[in-house]
C-alpha cells in the first residue's frame, strides 16, 4: 500500500514537471516563426551593476533588463582576457584544451577577408623556451566550428557588430555579415536572426581614451577595492571606469528601445554579458574571482521568469549551447559548454576552471577552480611576480602610478599584497569573508579537506582536457603550422546530381564552404553551404572553402 502511494506521488511529480517544462516551451514559442536572439556583449567588467548591488553606478536600463529577466550571480569566463575567452565562447570549448590559451595569436579583433589577413614574423614575444613567437592562427580539430554555423544551417541570419577576436581570423562562413554598421534590421524579412552587438565603452583602453570626457560619477563616491591605495589617481580612474559603464548602459537602453519600437522585444531572447572580469590591476588577466566573475542576464519574451536570480555555476562557454537549446537545436556532443536553459538543458556544474598563460609580451601559467564561494589557484611559475609588467595596461594612469609606488616601497597592506615579488605555489580564498582575495588561507587546517577537493578537481580537469599550457608556445605553433607554413584549404569542387541539385565539396577535412550567386558574387557576403542547392540554368555560382586556421581556398565556379 505504501509503495503504491509513493509511486502515485512520483507519477504526479513527473507529470507536474513535464507540464511545467512544456508550459515554459509554449511561453517561449510566441508564434510559428522561430524566436530571435540578441547578444549584448560588453568588455572587461565584473558584476558591478545596480542590479548586482552597486548603488554608486547608475545603470537603469540594465537594471530593468535584470528585473524583466533572469540574473545569474555565478557566471564566469574561462580566461580573464578577451581573445582566449572569446575563443571559448564561439567554439564552446576550453582554450587550454585546444592550444588557444595564449593572449593573443594575431590581429583578429575584427573580421578580415582572406586577402586582408597578414602575419608578422616577430611581435616581441618570447615563449618559455626563449623562442620567438610570430603571429599565427590556432588550428583546432576538424569538428570544431563556430556555433553560428549551426544556426545558419537552421535558417538564421547571423550578424555581428562587430568584434570577433577568436585567436583565428573569423571564417567567412561564421557570419552573414560582420561590420560596425550591421544591425538586426538587415535580416531578411523571412528569416529569424541572431545578432551580436558589442560595445567597447567599458574596455580597459577606454579609461585612457575617454579621459577627456566628463565624469558622470564623482571620484569621492567610488568604491575602492582594498588592494588599491586611496590616492587621487585611483579614485579618478575608477570614476572613469564607472562613468564608462554608465555610458554603456545608455547605449543598451537605445538598443532596447529600438527593439521595442520595431515590435521585436517580445519575439527576442536577449542575453547581456561581459567577456571577462574587471579592467584594472588584479582584475583583467587575473585567474581568480576578480578576473573571471562576470554579469549575465537573460531576458525572455513576455518577461518569462522575470526577476529570477539563478545561483548556478555557469561558464561563458555555455552561451552558445544555451542559444541552440533555447531554439530547440541540439548542441554538438563535443562541446565543453553546457546548455543552462531550453530543451537541452544540462545538469549544473560544480566548478568552473580558469586559465592564465601568456598575456602579450608577458608569460606566466596559472590555473584556478571556483565554486561561487571559494577560489583555488595553482601557480605553475611561482618565481614570477603576481603583477608583471605589461605595456598596454600601464597606459592607465593609476596602474603606472602604483607600479612606481611599489618600486619606491610606498605600498602597504592589501595593496602591497598584490605586488608580491614571487607567488605562493597555491592560493585559496573564501569570498564570503574575503571578497577581494587578499587573505590566502591555503595553510588553514580547517580548510584542508576542502582544499584537497579543489586540488583533485583541478588535477582531473587538466588531465581530462590534456592542458596545453604545459607545452611551449613555439611547439604549439609548429603543430598548427608545420615548418611555419600555414596549410591551405583545398578548392571547392562542383557536382551536379541526377536530380539537378549541386553538391559542393572540398577534400580538406573540416572545411566549411561558402557560396555566392549572381549579384552577390564579389561581395563579402557568403551563403553557408550545408545541403545540395538549386542553381538555375543561366545562374552563375562561385564557392570558397575555409578551415579554421588555414588559408582559404581559391574562389572557384561551376
Amino acid at each position: 500500500m505504501l509503495n503504491s502511494i509513493i509511486n502515485m506521488y512520483k507519477t504526479k511529480l513527473i507529470l507536474s514537471f513535464l507540464l511545467l517544462f512544456y508550459s515554459c516551451s509554449d511561453n517561449l514559442k510566441m508564434s510559428d516563426k522561430p524566436l530571435n536572439v540578441v547578444w549584448i556583449s560588453c568588455e572587461d567588467m565584473g558584476p558591478i551593476l545596480g542590479s548586482y548591488g552597486n548603488d554608486v553606478i547608475k545603470t537603469p536600463h540594465l537594471d530593468k533588463l535584470a528585473s524583466e529577466g533572469v540574473r545569474y550571480t555565478n557566471a564566469y569566463s574561462t580566461v580573464g582576457v578577451c581573445a582566449p575567452s572569446r575563443f571559448s565562447i564561439i567554439t564552446g570549448m576550453y582554450s587550454a584544451r585546444l592550444g588557444a590559451h595564449n593572449m593573443r595569436t594575431g590581429d583578429y579583433h575584427n573580421y578580415k577577408t582572406p586577402e586582408e589577413v597578414s602575419y608578422r614574423k616577430s611581435i616581441g614575444v618570447i615563449d618559455k623556451e626563449g623562442k620567438n613567437i610570430p603571429e599565427y592562427e590556432v588550428v583546432p580539430p576538424t569538428y570544431v566550428k563556430p556555433f553560428t554555423e549551426v544556426l545558419r544551417t537552421k535558417g538564421y541570419y547571423c550578424a555581428n557588430n562587430f568584434k570577433c577576436d577568436y585567436q583565428f581570423n573569423a571564417p567567412f562562413t561564421a557570419w552573414d555579415e560582420v561590420s560596425s554598421t550591421v544591425s538586426y534590421r538587415d535580416a531578411p524579412k523571412d528569416k529569424p536572426f541572431f545578432y551580436v552587438w558589442n560595445t567597447l565603452l567599458t574596455h580597459e583602453s577606454r579609461i585612457w581614451e575617454r579621459s577627456n570626457q566628463p565624469l558622470t560619477v564623482n571620484p569621492e563616491d567610488i568604491i575602492i577595492p582594498s588592494y588599491f591605495p586611496d590616492i587621487p589617481e585611483v579614485r579618478n580612474d575608477i570614476a572613469r571606469k564607472y562613468s564608462n559603464i554608465e555610458a554603456m548602459d545608455k547605449k543598451v537602453g537605445e538598443l532596447m528601445t529600438q527593439l521595442e519600437e520595431d515590435g521585436l522585444l517580445e519575439k527576442t531572447i536577449i542575453m547581456f554579458w561581459s567577456d571577462h572580469g574587471g579592467n584594472l590591476l588584479r582584475q583583467k588577466r587575473a585567474v581568480g574571482n576578480s578576473g573571471l566573475n562576470v554579469p549575465l542576464i537573460i531576458r525572455y519574451p513576455n518577461k518569462m521568469d522575470a526577476g529570477k536570480v539563478d545561483n548556478r555555476i555557469v561558464s561563458l562557454m555555455d552561451l552558445g549551447p544555451t542559444v541552440l537549446s533555447l531554439l530547440n537545436i541540439k548542441p554538438p556532443e563535443h562541446y565543453d559548454g553546457k546548455a543552462i536553459a531550453g530543451h537541452y538543458e544540462e545538469s549544473a556544474r560544480k566548478y568552473v576552471f580558469g586559465t592564465a598563460d601568456r598575456f602579450d609580451e608577458s608569460t606566466d601559467m596559472q590555473r584556478s577552480v571556483l565554486d561561487g564561494r571559494y577560489v583555488y589557484i595553482k601557480n605553475f611559475m611561482p618565481e614570477l611576480p603576481l603583477i608583471y609588467r605589461n605595456k598596454y595596461r600601464e597606459r592607465i594612469t593609476m596602474n603606472s602610478k602604483l607600479i612606481q609606488m611599489d618600486s619606491l616601497d610606498m605600498l602597504d597592506g592589501d595593496a602591497k599584497y598584490i605586488f608580491m615579488k614571487t607567488k605562493p605555489s597555491e592560493e585559496f580564498y573564501d569570498l564570503v569573508n574575503d571578497p577581494y582575495e587578499v587573505n590566502n588561507i591555503i595553510n588553514d587546517p580547517k580548510q584542508a579537506d576542502k582544499i584537497d577537493n579543489f586540488r583533485f578537481a583541478l588535477e582531473n580537469w587538466q588531465k581530462e582536457i590534456n592542458d596545453q599550457g604545459f607545452i611551449a608556445e613555439n611547439k604549439l605553433v609548429q603543430s598548427f603550422w608545420p615548418n611555419m607554413i600555414q596549410p591551405k584549404t583545398e578548392n571547392v569542387e562542383f557536382k551536379i546530381r541526377d536530380d539537378g541539385l549541386y553538391e559542393l565539396t572540398s577534400i580538406t577535412n573540416g572545411a566549411s564552404i561558402g557560396y555566392q550567386t549572381d549579384e552577390k558574387i564579389g561581395t563579402n557576403s557568403w551563403s553557408f553551404y550545408h545541403e545540395p542547392i538549386i542553381v538555375g540554368n543561366n545562374q552563375k555560382i562561385v564557392a570558397r572553402a575555409i578551415r579554421i586556421g588555414y588559408k582559404a581556398s581559391e574562389i572557384t565556379s561551376n
